[in-house]
C-alpha cells in the first residue's frame, strides 16, 4: 500500500489522532493486512508513538500484521457448531487447503481461522467465508462451497 494512499484515508479523518482504530480498520479493509511503512505513515502523520499504534494493532483480532489470503474462512467452534460437528468441518478445510487457523496457503488464496461465535448458532456448524455464512455444513458441503473460491 503507498503513502498516497495511506494519506487520503487519514485526510478522510482530518489527521485526527482520536481516529487511529478507523484509520487502521480502512488500511486493513483495503490490504488485508497492516504493511509496517504504512503503520509508520499513520504514526508520522497523526503524531502517534509508532508503539502504541503496535499495542493497537496487536490487540484487536481484526487486525493482522501478517499479509492474508484474498479469501478469510472462519469456522466457528461456539457450542452449538462444536456438538454440531465443527470439527469435521474444520478438519475437511485443514485438508483441502493445506493450512491450520491462523495460517495462509502459500498461494495467498485462503486464510483461515476458528471463532467462538458467528451469531448464527441455529445453522450450525458455520463457515464464513469473505463474509458469507456457509450453514449446516457438512464435510462434503465444505468441500464443494470450498471449490467456489478457488
Amino acid at each position: 500500500m503507498d503513502n498516497d494512499r495511506v494519506d487520503h484515508i487519514i485526510d478522510k479523518h482530518q489527521c485526527e489522532p482520536s481516529s487511529l482504530i478507523q484509520v487502521l480498520l480502512e488500511i486493513q479493509s483495503e490490504n488485508k493486512w497492516l504493511p509496517k511503512e504504512a503503520l509508520e505513515r499513520v504514526s508520522e502523520r497523526l503524531q502517534v508513538p509508532f508503539t502504541r499504534i503496535q499495542h493497537i494493532a496487536t490487540f484487536y483480532k481484526a487486525f493482522s500484521l501478517v499479509p492474508k489470503g484474498r479469501h478469510g474462512i472462519h469456522i466457528c467452534m461456539g457450542t452449538a457448531c462444536h456438538v454440531r460437528g465443527a470439527t469435521r468441518v474444520l478438519d475437511t478445510v485443514e485438508s483441502l487447503t493445506g493450512i491450520k487457523p491462523g495460517e495462509t496457503d502459500l498461494n495467498m488464496n485462503f486464510s483461515l481461522e476458528t471463532v467462538n461465535c458467528l451469531g448464527c448458532c441455529a445453522l450450525g456448524p458455520v463457515m464464513e467465508i469473505d463474509g458469507k455464512t456457509h450453514g449446516k455444513m457438512s464435510p462434503a458441503q465444505t468441500a464443494d462451497v470450498l471449490k467456489n473460491y478457488e
